[in-house]
């Protein structure tokens, strides 16, 4: 995540993702590989899925053990694309007494995210691999650098322009990220890169 809570990223699917992997594994720093359950959650009133595109989620993420909470609030521009997002997060004891918390203020759970990932660095990017279950493989790749000045857009431009690099063939961008993948598969709008 960049600083100042501010998360510029892009989440693609790839024609053929061998050569990223062999990319990586060259040149990357390889940094773990790890089931994630991810549930999210949204307020009964008012809730997060009344508004198109989703711009707001709100996620517990357990991974062998270790639990988080994280809020994210998507920035999207006229066309219902989005480059970046305000990101909290911060780890938690206990996913049971987070649950109990959620279901007093009256936020109910949505939809599981339950994947398989291999993450890397390279440079300014951290790059996942995702095996998501019932939705596919995926990649995601992050911006991690310090630059606090960089614009979203560009930044985001220069990730698909790796990818194309790398040589990945056909490059298909997911703007409405997994658990609305998974809530509304037939809503879901991917744009060719």
């Amino acid at each position: 995540m960049a600083n100042n809570n501010i998360e510029i990223e892009i989440q693609v699917s790839v024609e053929k993702p061998k050569p990223l992997i062999k990319f990586l594994e060259k040149n990357g720093i390889f940094q773990s590989e790890n089931r994630q359950i991810d549930e999210y959650f949204s307020p009964i009133r008012n809730g997060f899925l009344e508004v198109r595109p989703v711009r707001e989620w709100l996620r517990l993420r357990d991974v062998d053990g270790k639990c988080s909470i994280n809020y994210k609030n998507w920035h999207f521009d006229k066309k219902g694309k989005s480059n970046y997002c305000d990101e909290f997060e911060n780890k938690i004891e206990s996913m049971k007494q987070m649950k109990k918390i959620f279901s007093v203020l009256n936020i109910k759970s949505i939809a599981v995210v339950d994947k398989l990932r291999k993450i890397w660095t390279y440079k300014d990017y951290e790059i996942a691999i995702d095996s998501v279950k019932t939705l596919g493989d995926f990649v995601e790749i992050e911006y991690i650098g310090k630059n606090n000045k960089i614009n979203p857009k560009k930044m985001t431009e220069e990730m698909v322009n790796f990818l194309k690099k790398v040589g990945v063939g056909k490059i298909t961008r997911n703007y409405v990220g997994y658990p609305f993948l998974v809530l509304f598969p037939k809503e879901a709008k991917y744009e060719i890169q």
